[in-house]
């Protein structure tokens, strides 16, 4: 039985820290413009993370539908304005598709938390009365899933994974599966968006985030001075289709294809096994039909943490050799968007493999020593690409590896 024909992705929204829509998002990479800077959502001033990546200039009000602005969470407001542009960009006509072969499988590390605290605030200051009805579905990591669902009628398979950063390639990773089981058209990606008083203090238990005042200073993947990372918000939604349903309306190939994915889970620590990445990076590519020379760059995981950073080196040296391909991080500049921001690295490689550019890495100075990687950094770097491979990993041990062909 020959291999089923690859899925394409022929629609990108991006609401990220380094701006709204595909065009402004790729500018600010290809500048090194930084998204990040001292948080607005509230005030962080007795926090000892006061920095984080901020969707530039984005009001519900002129993205979202009034009646979904109350019942909704910002996180959810972002994907449903990503997920319009997403549609547009693609030009697929949804009154053509069948209502049970679209399908919408998104990533949520947090669901809603700003609304959460929000409601939870009402209920402690006052009594039970004053929290909202939404509150029940507002705060569920599905609750994105569904609104996108209901708003553009898509009745096929729908569903959320919550495995923090993996989770946006899982997503993905999904919604191939149900291109192959007979989807036309599946809404995918995700967003996520923590910046309250509750959100950054669950964050800043995991003991990962940098502390480091100066913004450019505090998140620096592979760097001698890695501290952690800062968090963010926004991502991606992308819209991916059935090589036959593209082509029957003559989208093409459309931004590039998924060609192979894989997930792991690391072991237990103090186990003695390995941790996960580098035999998901391998079965990543050999879905794929591919081998470690076919692939032209690396968007890695980029941790920050100097241990972590350490262990993704390490795998990307035994699947390609030292130096053996270009590696870059190019979240440095929107912070660690959690269940948006692997999707929106999917969307950022895409870009690359269309316009043959490399982005580098923005304020690394030293690569830390001994790690052997390849890392992109200074400026990017034209390169004739076909193939990239996006790694991601999520606390608690989540990895995921996605391949993209042009």
């Amino acid at each position: 039985m020959s291999a089923p024909t690859a899925p394409v992705i022929t629609g990108l929204g991006i609401c990220a820290p380094t701006g709204i829509g595909v065009e402004a998002h790729w500018s600010s990479v290809l500048a090194g413009k930084s998204g990040i800077a001292r948080i607005e959502r509230f005030d962080p001033a007795t926090y000892p993370v006061r920095h984080a990546g901020q969707v530039p200039g984005f009001t519900a009000a002129e993205n979202v539908p009034s009646r979904l602005i109350a019942q909704t969470d910002h996180w959810t407001h972002l994907a449903l304005a990503a997920g319009e542009a997403a549609l547009a960009d693609s030009g697929a006509d949804l009154t053509a598709v069948p209502e049970y072969e679209m399908a919408v499988v998104t990533s949520s590390s947090s669901g809603g938390t700003e609304f959460g605290q929000k409601e939870m605030t009402a209920l402690y200051r006052n009594e039970p009365s004053w929290v909202g009805a939404y509150q029940s579905i507002a705060w569920f990591y599905a609750a994105t899933t569904g609104q996108l669902s209901i708003r553009h009628k898509m009745r096929g398979p729908c569903g959320v994974l919550a495995c923090e950063q993996a989770g946006g390639l899982d997503a993905i990773g999904q919604a191939r599966r149900l291109v192959r089981r007979g989807s036309r058209l599946v809404v995918t990606g995700g967003t996520d968006a923590s910046l309250c008083p509750y959100g950054l203090t669950a964050q800043l238990s995991t003991g990962r985030l940098s502390t480091v005042q100066d913004p450019e200073r505090a998140y620096l993947p592979f760097d001698a001075e890695a501290s952690g990372h800062l968090p963010g918000e926004g991502g991606a939604i992308l819209v991916l289709e059935s090589a036959e349903a593209a082509g029957e309306r003559g989208a093409g190939t459309g931004y590039g294809r998924v060609l192979g994915y894989a997930a792991g889970f690391d072991p237990a620590p103090g186990s003695g096994r390995p941790r996960a990445l580098r035999r998901t990076a391998e079965q990543a590519l050999a879905d794929a039909g591919l081998a470690p020379s076919d692939i032209d760059v690396v968007f890695a995981d980029g941790s920050g943490v100097p241990t972590d950073d350490r262990d993704e080196a390490d795998a990307i040296t035994a699947v390609f050799g030292p130096g053996g391909v270009p590696v870059t991080a190019p979240k440095t500049l929107t912070g660690r968007l959690y269940g948006g921001g692997a999707p929106l690295d999917v969307a950022t490689a895409l870009l690359a493999l269309r316009e043959g550019v490399i982005p580098h890495t923005a304020h690394i100075r030293d690569l830390a020593p001994g790690l052997g990687i390849d890392l992109v950094t200074g400026a990017p770097r034209e390169l004739p690409l076909r193939h990239a491979l996006v790694l991601a990993r999520g606390h608690g041990g989540f990895t995921s590896a996605l391949v993209m062909g042009r």
